[in-house]
């Protein structure tokens, strides 16, 4: 079997699907892409049991068949070399590979793909399309509040929650939740599952940021995103997620708006100085003025910042974990943010200020015990 295809186009395929290749696998034949040539087609498959990423490209080629062919020594190869047109020689009884460029020629042993582990079928799946922005943007404003507790593998992803008109995704580690619901989407149906933490991570490299169109189909077991020639299939999370709305406090009547850039880089500031177990940093808010203070008492570090600030309640103390709320500011658009408080006690609200269209999003945190 021969075929031949562009150095640069194959690597920026095969990028897009590596990060789905464990290097310490049980199974050596995972550590191998899937290559299998139909007509003028070349269609690459990588998989970790339980994640699947193809690709599809078009390259010169007379004949079909297919191969495993190990994923690091192939990669390392491509990113050395200039654009060029490869020829790849295979033989299909040896799976010997040869592949030969303007100035060289490389040799690596394949393996036989028979032994490649059965991608899951497409059958009795519900589907619906969404722009790639939105899914891109939804990911980047959730992911980071997946808890990794294996414990609890309901909380090691995203809770995709499907109404005729909107999409809801939630996640949380039970310090912190994050729920971000885009509307004017139309899914077929009212339907719950989880994703899992790493495909999502794949799909947000993988994905552009722009409003082309993917198809997303689901069925009881796996979850599948198909993107132009490119596709992703994940085993979904088989476990059920918690009550998310019973978390979320129905009455936080005082209204703390700041600045995002100005807190956020106040928070970075005062941080260094809190103990590096719980990054803990107190917010005392009286009238207009906000101060932030960090301690570590081990080292006699301590930190202090007074910032303006918009605040409608009775004075106030609370401590939150530092880290949490600057990833949060992190994932809010917009040049100013609203925390919505009770007692020291009972978790914040954070929202943007201003809604973005189609879009909402809010964010809890669990407020820290004072050490006073």
């Amino acid at each position: 079997m021969k075929f031949i295809v562009s150095s640069s186009t194959l690597l920026k395929q095969l990028q897009q699907i590596s990060g789905v290749i464990n290097s310490n696998t049980v199974l050596p034949i995972l550590e191998d892409f899937l290559f299998l040539i139909d007509k003028n087609e070349l269609t690459v498959v990588a998989t970790d049991l339980e994640t699947v990423m193809k690709v599809k490209l078009e390259v010169e080629a007379k004949e079909n068949g297919r191969i495993c062919i190990p994923a690091k020594i192939l990669m390392d190869s491509l990113k050395n070399l200039p654009d060029q047109p490869l020829t790849f020689h295979i033989d299909l009884n040896s799976y010997a590979v040869e592949i030969t460029s303007d100035n060289g020629k490389y040799k690596v042993m394949g393996e036989n793909p028979e032994n490649f582990p059965k991608e899951p079928t497409a059958d009795d799946t519900t589907s619906f399309t969404l722009t790639s922005t939105a899914l891109v943007t939804a990911i980047n404003k959730t992911l980071f509040a997946v808890s990794n507790d294996d414990l609890r593998p309901a909380m090691t992803g995203v809770f995709f929650e499907l109404t005729p008109s909107s999409l809801t995704f939630v996640a949380t580690d039970a310090h912190r939740l994050v729920k971000y619901v885009r509307t004017g989407v139309e899914c077929p149906k009212a339907e719950t599952f989880i994703v899992p933490k790493k495909p999502l991570n794949l799909l947000k490299s993988a994905l552009p940021d722009n409003d082309s169109e993917i198809k997303i189909a689901y069925s009881q077991n796996h979850f599948f995103v198909t993107h132009d020639g490119a596709q992703m299939i994940c085993r979904l999370i088989d476990a059920r997620f918690p009550d998310y709305k019973v978390v979320i406090p129905k009455d936080n009547p005082y209204r703390l708006t700041l600045a995002k850039s100005d807190f956020q880089n106040a928070l970075k500031r005062v941080s260094v100085f809190a103990n590096k177990s719980t990054n803990q940093v107190a917010l005392s808010i009286t009238g207009s003025e906000l101060q932030l203070s960090a301690q570590d008492v081990d080292f006699s570090f301590e930190g202090n910042e007074r910032m303006g600030c918009q605040y409608t309640g009775d004075d106030m103390q609370i401590a939150f974990n530092a880290k949490f709320l600057i990833e949060m500011l992190n994932a809010a658009e917009g040049d100013e943010i609203t925390i919505e408080l009770s007692t020291p006690t009972k978790a914040g609200i954070l929202k943007p200020s201003e809604k973005e269209e189609n879009e909402d999003l809010l964010m809890l945190v669990m407020p820290l015990m004072l050490n006073n």
